[in-house]
């Protein structure tokens, strides 16, 4: 099952990147209609339906047949779609005025060890850190 979930959406990818969408799939019918009713009517072959409905020819064919409009608004592959993505990269003009920094030896300490007092520090098991 994990496989065919994988497989679906690999063809659901694929497809989307040829820019083709289910409503495409769906119209494949009455795309295989026009194309017969081309082959009866006017006796194209496939390369020269395609050449009418998709390629260098769409233009005149629209306009000299213009009561078959209906028909092609139907087919499958007509949506004219746009994927722009606009990547920014401002490299924003930064100015620091570092201030010198005052480095000031303390050797006044305000540390004072005492000395603990009570009988846990005397058999020595709290006792400071010796230097070895």
């Amino acid at each position: 099952m994990l496989k065919l979930v994988s497989i679906s959406f690999s063809f659901l990818i694929f497809m989307q990147s040829l820019g083709i969408c289910f409503t495409d799939v769906v119209k494949l019918n009455q795309l295989m209609e026009h194309a017969s009713f081309h082959s009866e009517q006017y006796g194209d072959d496939v390369f020269t339906f395609v050449a009418k409905h998709y390629g260098a020819s769409k233009a005149e064919h629209q306009k000299e047949h213009q009561e078959e409009k209906e028909d092609h608004e139907k087919l499958p592959f007509q949506n004219h779609s746009h994927i722009s993505t606009v990547i920014a990269i401002v490299n924003p003009v930064y100015r620091a005025d570092f201030n010198k920094i005052e480095f000031v030896l303390n050797t006044i300490s305000n540390f004072h060890y005492q000395e603990p007092s009570s009988s846990l520090h005397s058999i020595g098991l709290f006792q400071p850190p010796r230097i070895s």
